[in-house]
């Protein structure tokens, strides 16, 4: 069984306790539960989880995460039911972890029936929002992960629902961090663009600590758990920005960027009591990189349905190829469709593409990986795309070879939540040790 080495070695102090929500396959939960204190005990221990998919008979992404952690603390239900009928079973934590679904984020509308705010039904950031805001005791520290595009959602409204979600947080008394991360500036197998967000509570030393700061810029370039574990710089001709967030959520939601310009967050950035301050980064990164040849299997370990047949080459160069094709649209109107062509099969020697969900299907595409070994062309195994996002081999043994796929399309890179619980962890540690 081949893995990656994610143990580094923190000060002593008991686990911060987890609850992860959207857990999928368990990505943050092998992340976090690798950082080890001094004595090499945990310095992370979840104790809560929930995955449910709905419209799903078979719970494919739940079953393996009991597989691999056991049913202790797991929860298999719509977390919208389980905050509504059965919100007592969610324990108090430190930290609240998740990649949560990107659909739709974060629309906020006020009900004349509620005394406060909801989402769209479905929008399950909210669900997020709900326990956050129900807790007595909310944990003290979030870590999050979403698609890159979410600074940039809605395209009528750039930043419309980045802004609802931050302003929300900072109105639950929360400093928020992030930054745009690609797994691949750090080192990692695969090039995944994701944003990565850090909350602390005001009850948190870390918050205070942030809050009086003379130059938050500091803490976001230099100082701060994101920047400490993915060291970045800034981009010069990027001057950076500083505002407030002003209104109501319902107001945000109506009235942010309105004449739909560009997005008002960069890449990085920082807020709270409604301060915004943020630019653009570019990594600064000089370490080891393990390139998409480095995670391949022998050849003769590669069971014989994964190389492409004779018949479909011409189908797969023409899928990968570029093309000028004239199509029509509903309204009869004519255009030139045009897509640049891709390297097929896909280089070795660099990291690969982005992993997507739709890997695992035998017919000819443009987005599945494609490699070439000893001659021969083939599709990527079940345990190599495993292997891109830093899971264990056979992680997901158990489900059809397209589910396991799907399933790591749809996962996070572990590496990239593993540097950053360390460099949360140490944070802690250090801002909470007796001077």
């Amino acid at each position: 069984m081949r893995c990656f080495d994610l143990s580094p070695i923190f000060a002593s102090m008991q686990p911060l306790k987890v609850i992860e929500l959207f857990a999928g396959v368990g990505g943050f939960r092998l992340a976090l539960e690798a950082v080890k204190n001094a004595e090499g005990g945990a310095a992370f221990q979840t104790i809560w989880n929930n995955q449910w998919e709905p419209n799903s008979k078979i719970q494919h992404a739940s079953n393996i995460y009991v597989k691999c952690f056991g049913h202790e603390g797991h929860s298999n239900e719509d977390i919208e039911r389980v905050i509504a009928v059965d919100f007592t079973s969610i324990p108090d934590h430190d930290v609240l972890v998740g990649g949560f679904p990107c659909q739709d984020y974060s629309v906020a509308n006020t009900l004349s029936r509620s005394s406060g705010l909801v989402g769209k039904k479905g929008v399950l950031w909210w669900s997020i929002h709900a326990i956050l805001e129900r807790k007595k005791n909310p944990p003290k520290y979030l870590l999050l992960e979403n698609v890159d595009r979410l600074l940039q959602s809605p395209a009528k409204q750039r930043g419309r629902d980045f802004a609802v979600m931050l302003a929300s947080l900072s109105d639950l008394g929360y400093a928020v961090e992030w930054r745009v991360v690609n797994a691949a500036d750090y080192g990692m197998p695969q090039r995944r663009r994701r944003t990565f967000i850090i909350g602390y509570h005001k009850t948190s030393e870390l918050y205070t600590t942030i809050s009086s700061l003379e130059n938050p810029f500091d803490h976001i370039l230099s100082d701060g758990p994101i920047a400490t574990a993915l060291p970045c710089e800034p981009v010069i001709k990027d001057w950076p920005k500083e505002y407030e967030l002003k209104g109501s959520l319902s107001e945000i939601t109506n009235t942010f960027n309105a004449a739909n310009g560009p997005s008002q967050f960069e890449n990085t950035g920082l807020i709270f009591d409604r301060r915004v301050f943020t630019l653009k980064t570019k990594p600064d990164y000089l370490g080891k990189r393990i390139t998409l040849g480095q995670v391949l299997q022998p050849v003769d370990e590669v069971p014989t349905q994964f190389f492409l047949p004779e018949n479909q080459l011409e189908k797969w160069r023409y899928a990968k190829g570029g093309k000028s094709i004239e199509r029509t649209s509903k309204s009869g109107h004519k255009y030139n469709f045009k897509e640049g062509g891709m390297r097929f099969p896909d280089p070795q020697n660099a990291p690969s593409r982005t992993v997507v969900t739709s890997e695992g299907g035998t017919t000819p595409n443009r987005m599945t990986h494609v490699v070439e070994q000893e001659g021969r062309l083939r599709r990527l195994t079940p345990t190599e795309l495993e292997r891109l996002n830093m899971f264990p081999d056979n992680h997901t043994d158990g489900v059809s070879d397209t589910r396991r796929a799907f399933l790591m399309g749809n996962a996070l890179v572990v590496g990239v939540i593993a540097k950053l619980g360390q460099a949360l962890h140490e944070a802690i540690t250090t801002v909470t040790e007796p001077a």
